[in-house]
């Protein structure tokens, strides 16, 4: 049967992780055949993993138009690796070369998942970690407001006006062409690290509720800065740290693993090919 298009409430199913709690149906198995080839099955888990792949790189958004997309470009490769079968590429060396590393790469994958589900960090070591990332967020954050424009005079003449009592927010919606001067300059809170070297060390130096008496210079333009207040970060509480922390520390008792691995494995360096120096003793 020559398939040129396939319903798309059967892909729909197909594709289906589990059932709804009104399906009377039973979810099919992962290896039933989703299609038969030139005399090729072709299992339902195999379009399953391509099709993951699919919404990976469409950031999980699904839709009846990937999903038809997607089983006709499964179709495409399904010939197409016929043909390839039927030329005998697999013989060929860059193939066979390209076909080893795709397969080292997925049973790479597949052992570092199993050992990382071993990996569980007590709750010793997990709040060790959470007072260290505690210690190296701490960090102030500023609550600022500005007038950017073009030329150094325009912002002393802004900064005389200030001192003569005119409103920062006014001046800011008038004469600012940043894209904060239609909310008076208004900056969300904002850590020093996260504005270039000239406003931030403005910023740093300043005392709340005053501005600057001189006008700042950036590659934007000249800004006159008002701190309105700062305060010390508050970082995330334990509980709420507590799943990023478990990732970390599987992360890095997976990486000591792959590094004892590769120190205990037996390895013979053809020296024709690497030329290895051994480090001192």
């Amino acid at each position: 049967m020559n398939i040129k298009r396939i319903p798309l409430i059967l892909i729909a199913f197909m594709t289906a992780t589990a059932c709804s709690a009104e399906d009377t149906a039973e979810p099919l198995s992962g290896d039933v055949a989703i299609a038969t080839v030139n005399g090729t099955p072709y299992s339902l888990d195999l379009f399953r993993l391509f099709y993951l792949e699919r919404l990976q790189q469409n950031q999980g958004e699904s839709s009846a138009e990937l999903q038809e997309q997607a089983f006709n470009d499964f179709m495409s490769l399904i010939v197409a690796s016929q043909e390839a079968a039927r030329r005998q590429l697999e013989d060929d060396p860059q193939v066979a070369v390209a076909i080893e590393l795709h397969r080292m790469k997925v049973l790479s994958n597949a052992a570092l998942a199993s050992m990382g589900m071993e990996i569980e960090p007590s709750e010793d070591q997990l709040k060790q970690a959470y007072e260290e990332i505690k210690a190296n967020v701490a960090r102030t954050e500023y609550k600022a407001r500005h007038i950017l424009v073009k030329e150094e005079d325009e912002a002393k003449e802004l900064i005389q006006e200030l001192e003569g009592g005119a409103d920062f927010g006014d001046l800011a919606r008038k004469h600012s062409l940043g894209p904060t001067g239609k909310n008076g300059g208004e900056l969300d809170w904002f850590d020093a690290n996260q504005m270039v070297a000239p406003f931030s060390e403005a910023v740093v130096a300043m005392e709340a509720g005053t501005f600057t008496k001189e006008p700042v210079q950036t590659q934007f333009g000249w800004h006159v800065i008002e701190l309105q207040e700062s305060r010390e970060a508050q970082p995330p509480s334990y509980e709420e740290a507590r799943p990023q922390l478990v990732v970390i520390l599987k992360r890095q008792a997976l990486g000591d693993q792959l590094i004892e691995m590769r120190d205990n494995a037996m390895v013979e360096l053809n020296e024709d090919v690497v030329k290895f120096s051994p480090k001192d003793e």
